[in-house]
């Protein structure tokens, strides 16, 4: 049941934190709400939320860092970036720091919804997803969101579970952008480059030499695709 489901939100501003809570709240999900970076981790490690809304710009500390220490705590757990920072670079630096999504304000409380539920099905699809897969030397497990690659462990978000679900489910075909975006984000999320961003990212992880792949390749024009 949706109201099972617990949602850690990370904001210090208090009127947009009760519109998110009361929203939220009234589609089932229950909310507990930290106004700084240091009380969201702690709430992170007790609660042990199914999601977390991450606002950047906190009062004690870097949003980034807040987002790269939950992440540590959680493999599988989505992070929601929210901020008014819409450049494309505040976007990577965000995905790099362990984030799923970034919802730029001002938002929609519809549009956030429909991004929570999206994030939330993913996961359930990861844990529902085949226990390993091999790619080339890498073995992949997906739900328990790892790779292991010449001995070596890497951890893999929600997002790239599902991104590389999607591309084993049509290997050896070109996916397009616009396709990569609908099925894994499930809604019109951040841009294009969001995915070329998840593409380096899941390379760096799997391919013995990133910059040379041999398994997730570039189809010039039409996307990517991934040749296990």
């Amino acid at each position: 049941m949706v109201g099972e489901k617990q949602i850690l939100l990370v904001e210090d501003e208090p009127a947009m934190a009760l519109g998110i809570t009361d929203a939220l709240s009234f589609e089932g999900y229950r909310v507990v709400h930290a106004p700084t970076g240091r009380q969201a981790v702690e709430l992170a490690r007790a609660a042990c939320p199914d999601l977390v809304l991450l606002d950047l710009m906190l009062p004690d500390t870097n949003g980034y860092e807040v987002c790269a220490q939950l992440r540590k705590l959680s493999r599988s757990v989505p992070i929601l970036i929210l901020s008014a920072r819409s450049q494309d670079s505040d976007k990577i630096r965000g995905l790099d720091a362990g984030a799923d999504d970034y919802v730029t304000k001002p938002f929609s409380l519809g549009e956030l919804a429909a991004r929570v539920r999206a994030a939330l099905r993913r996961v359930e699809r990861a844990a529902a997803a085949p226990q390993a897969v091999r790619i080339g030397r890498a073995e992949v497990n997906l739900p328990g969101h790892a790779v292991l690659l010449d001995g070596r462990e890497e951890a893999l978000s929600s997002y790239e579970v599902e991104l590389l679900r999607l591309l084993l489910e049509k290997s050896g075909e070109a996916v397009g952008r616009d396709e990569i975006l609908d099925r894994v984000w499930g809604v019109q999320a951040i841009n294009s480059r969001a995915v070329d961003n998840f593409i380096v990212k899941l390379r760096k992880k799997i391919e013995t030499t990133p910059d040379k792949p041999q398994h997730i390749l570039t189809v010039y024009g039409r996307g990517y695709k991934l040749v296990p």
